[in-house]
């Protein structure tokens, strides 16, 4: 089965304390690399949900966003420095005796007094929390897994389609390979006859039409090249993750089309081996999509 690796899923669970959103977001990336923000509470359980991810999700870049909401997200503690503010009235007591300074200490000023007394947060968190995230990681991760599986269909369309074209011109080159070596000798054996006034040494020409067949000789290439189509054909329909594999295939019938084009000198093999290219290049593109 085909997978695209360009997909979004968000995923929802709520409690009576918590309410939990996460989305998950993959684009094209040779390996599996994961980005995961959430709360600085849920980091201690950030390898649960990799490991969650990895079940659905084999290659690609994935970004993923978690958000908690709830009354019990965070929690504030007041902390105060009583033995400073025991030292801090004595202070103001002793300088209005020995001072005479008129006025009266009030709460306000001790809680104007930021060394005296500060609010504290700390974010909660719990079991409940963590299996809520859990739960919309699965989700998300769920409609994400499908809408690459949509996506990697139609991609499978287009890839089949193309290879269709793609055989097409393979069976092209193979039906005038024959005739390379054939309109070789033959215009060997004209001009030889121009420039010997009809004279032709027929050995010469045998051992040069020889040397040009081996040289010219594109079967091997053919074979290869229908050899690695029906790989591409068969590979496309494995359950596991088959970009890599694809992408290389792709790069071995890169590989013999240009050697076919370095080899035969024939026109309508050029002609091929431009179309054979041109869709191996429409490949590789659609392949780098694929996971």
């Amino acid at each position: 089965m085909v997978f695209s690796m360009t997909g979004f899923g968000r995923g929802k669970a709520e409690s009576d304390s918590f309410s939990v959103n996460v989305e998950v977001k993959t684009v094209n990336h040779r390996f599996c690399e994961m980005n995961i923000r959430l709360p600085r509470q849920l980091l201690k359980i950030e390898d649960k949900i990799k490991k969650r991810l990895n079940q659905h999700i084999r290659r690609g870049r994935v970004e993923v966003y978690v958000s908690v909401e709830g009354e019990g997200v965070v929690t504030r503690t007041v902390h105060v420095d009583w033995k400073l503010v025991e030292e801090y009235y004595q202070f103001i007591k002793q300088a209005h005796e020995k001072f005479g300074i008129e006025g009266t200490i009030t709460l306000q000023d001790l809680l104007n007094r930021t060394d005296l007394l500060h609010i504290e947060e700390s974010e909660a968190g719990n079991e409940e929390l963590e299996n809520l995230v859990l739960t919309a990681t699965e989700e998300a991760v769920t409609l994400l897994k499908e809408m690459r599986r949509a996506e990697g269909e139609e991609l499978k369309k287009d890839l089949l389609a193309m290879l269709s074209q793609l055989e097409g011109n393979v069976f092209e080159l193979q039906k005038f390979a024959p005739f390379v070596v054939q309109s070789f000798k033959d215009r060997l054996t004209k001009r030889m006859q121009e420039f010997t006034n009809g004279q032709i040494d027929e050995t010469r020409i045998l051992t040069e039409v020889a040397v040009f067949a081996d040289k010219a000789d594109i079967n091997e290439e053919i074979t290869r090249l229908k050899s690695h189509i029906q790989q591409f054909m068969q590979t496309i329909n494995e359950p596991e993750p088959i970009g890599r594999k694809l992408d290389f295939l792709v790069q071995e019938m890169n590989r013999e089309a240009n050697t076919i084009g370095s080899k035969a000198n024939d026109s309508n093999i050029a002609k091929r081996v431009v179309e054979i290219k041109s869709l191996l290049e429409k490949l590789k593109e659609q392949v780098q999509n694929i996971e």
